[in-house]
């Protein structure tokens, strides 16, 4: 396919929908997208029918790939695509929607001051914890967790370290209760998932006294955990 930007992809999907279904897609449009797509319209003097295939196929991928992933999961959604488009296709166009999806899941989240953050889930199982903070901005999740009793705290951590995938039913379940809680609180200040990464990043921005009792303590239940988080600590510092 000729390569195309985002919005000269949009164009083309909207010249092969029509007018009629066009104007309903731009009442759910922002003004400034708006604009730039019909910029691009403007400029097709030409429409190739067989690039505009392409790219409305691939557009068709996406949608489909994001409502298998929506109710039935990862490895439901791996199952239809790959069935569907093939494995390199099916796998590209999961790879795709699960990116997309993590930046917008629990964005509310990286809005919120961190103490109201803490107060929302300092109740909650290490577990659900160890999720919210998978999403939540390093700085917010590097205070939390340093004002977690230090046994909360090393339960969170070993569990964003080992977190991979988790299900989109149960990440929607925990954003819509802790969104609801939000709604309830007034003085809200509205801003890779988990991993060794993402787990060495907060440690990071902990005080170099609390590092300290994190490491001595994780040495004891998991000294190759301890010694992975520190190399990437090292990375990050570099």
């Amino acid at each position: 396919m000729t390569a195309l930007n985002p919005r000269q992809k949009a164009a083309h999907v909207i010249i092969s929908l029509g007018a009629d279904v066009a104007s309903g897609i731009f009442k759910h449009l922002k003004e400034d997208d708006i604009e730039k797509v019909t910029y691009e319209i403007t400029r097709q003097d030409v429409v190739m029918p067989r690039l505009s295939e392409q790219v409305v196929e691939e557009f068709y991928g996406l949608c489909v790939a994001q409502k298998v992933y929506l109710e039935g999961g990862v490895s439901y959604a791996k199952n239809v695509l790959e069935k569907a488009f093939g494995v390199q296709q099916g796998t590209a166009l999961l790879d795709r929607v699960t990116k997309t999806m993590r930046t917008k899941a629990f964005e509310f989240i990286r809005k919120a001051d961190y103490k109201n953050l803490m107060n929302m889930i300092i109740n909650e199982h290490p577990q659900t914890i160890a999720l919210i903070l998978s999403y939540a901005r390093a700085d917010q999740a590097s205070a939390i967790i340093s004002e977690l009793p230090m046994e909360v705290g090393l339960d969170v951590i070993e569990r964003i370290a080992k977190m991979d995938r988790t299900s989109p039913g149960i990440i929607r379940q925990v954003e819509h209760i802790l969104e609801s809680r939000f709604a309830a609180v007034e003085a809200v200040d509205l801003l890779d998932v988990g991993g060794i990464n993402y787990i060495a990043e907060i440690i990071n921005n902990i005080d170099r006294g609390k590092e300290k009792m994190i490491f001595d303590e994780l040495n004891i239940r998991d000294p190759k955990l301890s010694e992975e988080i520190r190399k990437r600590m090292f990375v990050f510092e570099d």
